[in-house]
């Protein structure tokens, strides 16, 4: 896994390369809580390279939101493939984390809010169904 960090006027870009796994996750929350210690709070996920995301993954995600909500801050993720985005649909992070098609959208934020309070650059792709 590789991680690059850019520190741009609407918020500071991660970049995973690779996987996030058990493996991984320690340098990649090491390399988050740094950029929080430096004062981001607009956190753009870039994982247009990230080819795999485990539960490790997704746990120093959600660390990360919950550090930089209170200072008003965001993670925003993008450009994530199908299998990851369907790692997010499964997990229910899409309605936790803003999840846009590009860099340039996350930065800017733009998004849709619906009345349960899930946001994204488009509504789900397919919602669950409960049969009771």
């Amino acid at each position: 896994m590789d991680i690059t960090v850019a520190a741009e006027e609407a918020g500071t870009v991660v970049g995973i390369v690779g996987s996030l796994d058990t493996v991984t996750a320690p340098d990649a929350q090491a390399v988050l809580d740094q950029a929080i210690a430096d004062g981001a709070t607009t956190l753009v996920v870039d994982c247009q390279e990230l080819a795999y995301i485990s539960s490790a993954g997704l746990r120093i995600l959600l660390v990360a939101a919950k550090k930089v909500r209170p200072l008003g801050g965001q993670v925003r993720m993008c450009n994530l493939s199908p299998m990851v985005r369907d790692v997010f649909d499964i997990s229910g992070f899409t309605a936790i984390l803003p999840v846009f098609p590009s860099r340039a959208e996350a930065l800017t934020g733009l998004s849709w809010a619906d009345p349960n309070g899930r946001y994204g650059p488009f509504p789900p792709t397919h919602a669950a169904v409960y049969v009771g």
